[in-house]
């Protein structure tokens, strides 16, 4: 065991106000959709978030989601409450499904930007497009202009990419591939960044080589040091700390700063211990998990255990969480 694994400082994250969201991309690291509860954070919460991210040296965070967007008015709190404990916002992140003209859109904008809102990313991309039609983008895109909010689109490539559809419309990735060839969807991370966990693992698992159980132990060996960067953590709306690009995984808040203890976070633990070894030998002894003979990575593995633990087993541990990401993956 890590006997002294805590979290001491934080870089840089983000704050999930909510995982409800009008679209469920195939990419998506947090497995949000229109199916979850549509809880968004708490005045409470929040300032909760806040005090603790910057007495550990966090100063500015983004906001996203979910889509942040669907509830504007706590959307609106939320803002004042960042200015009041004089926190920055770097940028509030948006797929645009609420845009529906230019002068509602123009409302929106002012309103929040006296809130405190600078800069919208606009997520831009063939997995939104399957939801989002591209009108609504490019509508969002004039407003900022208009309202003199500043605009981070991610990823500006793919502007020419959905611009040979009808922007009127939403478009499947079978149509980009049709279109654009087979190799389309393969090649869409070597061109955006996409993270091979939460959603995008099971998107992209069939183009990834197979890995015998064995072989993938073997070059696994150790803790899993990621769980410690705090380079690109987030917070989210129930006060769970989430590591690294680990979704699923969480440290309540309150936890942060001080040693994690094993008994509490049984999970968490075994990973920083004897890294996705460790958690094979707590599943299966502990509670019966059988695996695969084969995984394309061990982020699967993990996940897979994880998942049985929640779904199957019926857990609810601290360190897997939210659980309904589990169950809407």
């Amino acid at each position: 065991m890590k006997a002294n694994f805590k979290i001491n400082h934080l870089r840089s994250g983000g704050l999930i106000t909510n995982y409800f969201c009008t679209s469920q991309c195939k990419h998506c690291l947090y497995a949000s959709s229109p199916h979850w509860k549509k809880d968004y954070i708490t005045k409470e919460i929040l300032h909760s978030n806040l005090e603790k991210v910057k007495s550990m040296g966090c100063v500015s965070l983004h906001i996203g989601g979910g889509e942040p967007f669907l509830n504007l008015d706590a959307l609106k709190q939320s803002l004042e409450i960042f200015k009041e404990l004089q926190t920055q916002v770097e940028y509030v992140e948006t797929n645009s499904s609420w845009f529906k003209n230019k002068e509602t859109a123009h409302k929106i904008l002012y309103s929040l930007k006296k809130q405190g809102l600078s800069t919208l990313l606009i997520s831009i991309s063939p997995f939104h497009n399957e939801f989002i039609p591209f009108y609504k983008i490019k509508g969002v895109i004039d407003a900022c202009r208009n309202c003199g909010v500043n605009t981070f689109l991610w990823a500006e490539e793919f502007l020419h990419d959905l611009n040979k559809f009808d922007p009127n419309t939403t478009h499947s990735l079978t149509e980009y591939e049709k279109y654009f060839g087979n190799n389309y969807l393969q090649n869409i991370p070597k061109r955006y960044w996409v993270t091979f966990r939460g959603r995008a693992l099971k998107t992209y698992a069939p183009f990834m080589e197979m890995k015998d159980l064995s072989t993938l132990l073997s070059l696994n060996k150790g803790s899993c040091s990621e769980l410690l960067d705090t380079s690109h953590f987030h917070i989210d709306l129930f006060g769970n700390y989430l590591p690294g690009l680990c979704s699923g995984l969480a440290i309540q808040g309150d936890d942060l700063g001080s040693i994690i203890q094993p008994e509490k976070y049984k999970v968490l633990s075994a990973l920083l211990s004897s890294g996705i070894t460790g958690l094979l030998d707590l599943a299966s002894i502990k509670y019966g998990f059988t695996p695969q003979d084969e995984y394309v990575s061990k982020c699967e593995l993990c996940f897979n255990i994880r998942k049985y633990l929640v779904v199957d087993q019926k857990l609810n541990l601290p360190d897997l969480q939210p659980v309904e990401y589990y169950q809407q993956i």
